[in-house]
C-alpha cells in the first residue's frame, strides 16, 4: 500500500480551470500532488477530512508591490494578510517600480524613488544591485510566499540616467537593454512599466519598442501601468496593443479601470451628487450602469485575443487606488534628488509655480509635454478625494485616513500647502488613497464591475503592505470580497469562474508554470 505525506479526503475540488467542481481525494507527497482519485486507498502521515469543503489552487496575485517588503526579516508578519486570504504566489516589480536593479552611480536616486513608495528608509536594507542578486537574497533568506518578479522600467531608467526629466539617448537605451536582459536571464517573468509616473512617462514609442523586443525575444511578459486611465484611456490602450502587434510581445494591462473626465464647471456638483448617492446606497441599494468606455475596451481586448494577439488584463474589486503623493506633481518638479525636490517645495516662488502648473495643466496625449501629465489628480479629483494613507513621523500619524481637505482645515492651511509641508516634514515619504467618494465605496464600484466579470481579466490586490499606516481594505479582503460580494451575494460570477480568475488565468497571463491548476 502506498504511503503519502497528506491525503485530503472527500473534497469538493475546484481545479482552477473553470470547469464544474467534483468530489475526490487528493494525495500529496514532497509538496506536490501525487494522486487525484474518487477514492485513494492508502495511508498518510496526515489525513484531512474535507467533506463539504472546497479545495482549490492557491491564489496568484500578479499585481502586487509586496516585493518592497519581502526582503525584511519580519516580512512574514507584514505579508500575513495576503496568506490569510488565500494568496500563495505574488508577482512584484509592477508599475515600473521595485527594489532592483540599482546602479552604483545612480544609487541614491534609485533609493529616493523606492522610498517615496515605501514610506521609510531602505538605505541599509537594499544591499544588492542587480535583479539576480535581489532574487538570490530572497532564496538565501527564505520567504513566506512564492514570488515572481518583473524588471521595473522606472528602475532601468534611473540606473541609466538617474531621475532626469528627459527622453533616452542611444547610450541610455543600450544600458537599459543590458540590465533588462540580465534581469530576464536571472529569472524575471518580464518587464513592467509605470507610464503615468515620472520617470517612466518620458518613454516614447522608440524606447518602449526597443525594450518590448527584448522581452518578446525572451518569451516574457510586458506588464503595463498604461499612460492614462481617464480621458485618454482609449489612446493608452491602443498604444499598448499596437506595441504587441509590432513586437509580438505578450501584454498584461495592469489594474484596468476608468476615471471619467468631468468638466471643471460641473465637477463639484457631480461629486456632491455621487457622495449623496453613495451615502443613500448604504441603506437603500442603488444601481449604476456599466462604464461604456470600459465595456468597449474589454470588447477590443477580446477581439484582439481571438485574432491571436497575446493580451491579458487584471483588475481590483474596488473603487479605491493608492500611490505616493508626489505622483500628482508636475514631472518637471520631480527632476533630481530628494533634497532638490524638497528644496523646491520650501521655496515659496517654486511652490507657486508648481501649483500654477497643476491648475493650468491639461491632460493631453501623449502626456509628455510640460503640464500635460495624466496623473494631475489634485485638479481632476480634488483634495476631498485624496486621503492620507501613511506617514513616518509620529506627529502626523493622527491624520492618517483623513482627506487632504480635512487635514488642511485642521491645520488652518490651504490644502496644497498642507501637502507640500507634509512632504517636507516626512522627507518625501507620503502615501495616499484615491477615491471619488470614500474609501471602499461599493456604489461607485458598480461602474467598473464589468472588469471583474470579464473572462479575460484576472483578479489582483495591488497591495503595498508596510506594517504601518492605514492599509487599503484590499490588502486583507480582496479575495474574500470577490467571493462574498461577486459570487455569493450578487451572483455576478460562479464560484468556478471566480477561482479561475484568481488561479489558472493569472498563471497563464504571466507565464507562471506549474501553478494555478489542481492536477497530478
Amino acid at each position: 500500500m502506498n504511503t503519502f505525506d497528506v491525503i485530503i479526503q472527500n473534497a469538493n475540488v475546484y481545479d482552477g480551470t473553470g470547469t464544474p467542481s467534483y468530489v475526490a481525494d487528493i494525495a500529496i507527497q514532497d509538496g506536490r500532488i501525487a494522486a487525484i482519485s474518487k477514492k485513494i486507498n492508502a495511508s498518510a502521515e496526515k489525513i484531512i477530512d474535507a467533506s463539504n469543503k472546497a479545495v482549490c489552487p492557491g491564489f496568484i496575485d500578479v499585481h502586487s508591490h509586496a516585493d518592497l517588503t519581502i526582503h525584511l526579516s519580519d516580512h512574514h508578519k507584514i505579508l500575513e494578510p495576503l496568506l490569510r486570504q488565500g494568496v500563495t504566489t505574488f508577482v512584484g516589480g509592477n508599475c515600473g517600480m521595485g527594489p532592483a536593479p540599482i546602479d552604483d552611480y545612480h544609487r541614491q536616486e534609485a533609493i529616493t524613488y523606492v522610498e517615496s513608495m515605501m514610506g521609510e528608509s531602505v538605505q541599509s536594507s537594499f544591499h544588492w544591485s542587480s535583479v539576480g542578486s535581489f532574487l538570490e537574497t530572497l532564496d538565501k533568506q527564505g520567504i513566506i510566499l512564492n514570488c515572481g518578479f518583473l524588471v521595473p522600467h522606472g528602475m532601468l531608467r534611473i540606473a541609466a540616467k538617474g531621475l532626469e526629466y528627459s527622453q533616452t539617448c542611444a547610450n541610455d537605451l543600450k544600458h537599459m537593454e543590458k540590465n533588462l536582459i540580465s534581469g530576464l536571464d536571472a529569472g524575471a517573468l518580464g518587464m513592467s512599466t509605470g507610464l503615468m509616473y515620472f520617470p517612466g512617462l518620458n518613454a516614447d514609442t522608440e524606447e518602449l519598442t526597443a525594450l518590448a523586443k527584448v522581452v518578446s525575444k525572451h518569451q516574457a511578459v510586458f506588464s503595463s501601468h498604461i499612460r492614462s486611465y481617464s480621458n485618454t484611456l482609449q489612446q493608452a490602450i491602443d498604444e499598448i496593443i499596437n506595441l504587441s502587434k509590432s513586437t509580438d510581445v505578450r501584454i498584461q494591462i495592469s489594474h484596468l479601470f476608468h476615471v471619467p473626465h468631468i468638466h471643471p464647471i460641473i465637477d463639484g456638483a457631480v461629486r456632491t451628487v455621487l457622495r449623496m448617492a453613495s451615502t443613500i446606497n448604504k441603506y437603500i441599494p442603488l444601481s449604476m450602469p456599466d462604464d461604456r468606455n470600459l465595456m468597449n475596451i474589454l470588447s477590443q481586448i477580446d477581439k484582439n485575443i481571438k485574432k491571436g494577439i497575446p493580451l491579458g488584463a487584471d483588475a481590483m474589486p474596488t473603487s479605491t487606488g493608492f500611490t505616493h503623493v508626489l505622483a500628482f506633481f508636475p514631472p518637471w518638479s520631480l527632476n533630481g534628488t530628494r533634497e532638490e525636490v524638497t528644496n523646491r517645495l520650501k521655496d515659496p516662488s517654486e511652490r507657486k509655480k508648481i501649483y500654477q502648473s497643476i491648475q493650468q495643466g491639461q491632460s493631453v496625449w501623449p502626456h509628455q509635454d510640460k503640464d500635460t501629465w495624466s496623473m494631475n489628480c489634485f485638479k481632476t479629483m480634488g483634495f476631498r478625494s485624496i486621503h492620507l494613507m501613511s506617514v513616518v513621523s509620529k506627529k502626523n500619524k493622527c491624520f492618517e485616513g483623513m482627506s487632504w481637505h480635512a487635514i488642511a482645515k485642521a491645520r488652518g492651511q490651504e490644502p496644497f500647502d498642507t501637502v507640500c509641508d507634509f512632504l517636507i516634514e516626512e522627507n518625501g515619504r507620503v502615501l495616499v488613497f484615491i477615491s471619488p467618494t470614500f474609501v471602499g465605496d461599493e456604489f461607485i464600484e458598480q461602474f467598473s464591475a464589468c472588469t471583474i466579470r470579464d473572462p479575460n481579466v484576472s483578479i489582483v490586490t495591488d497591495t503595498i503592505l508596510l506594517g504601518f499606516g492605514k492599509p487599503s481594505h484590499l490588502f486583507y479582503d480582496c479575495y474574500p470580497k470577490l467571493f462574498s460580494k461577486y459570487v455569493n451575494k450578487e451572483k455576478q460570477l460562479s464560484l468556478e469562474e471566480a477561482i479561475r480568475k484568481s488561479t489558472s488565468l493569472p498563471a497563464q497571463q504571466l507565464g507562471i508554470k506549474n501553478r494555478g491548476i489542481i492536477q497530478k
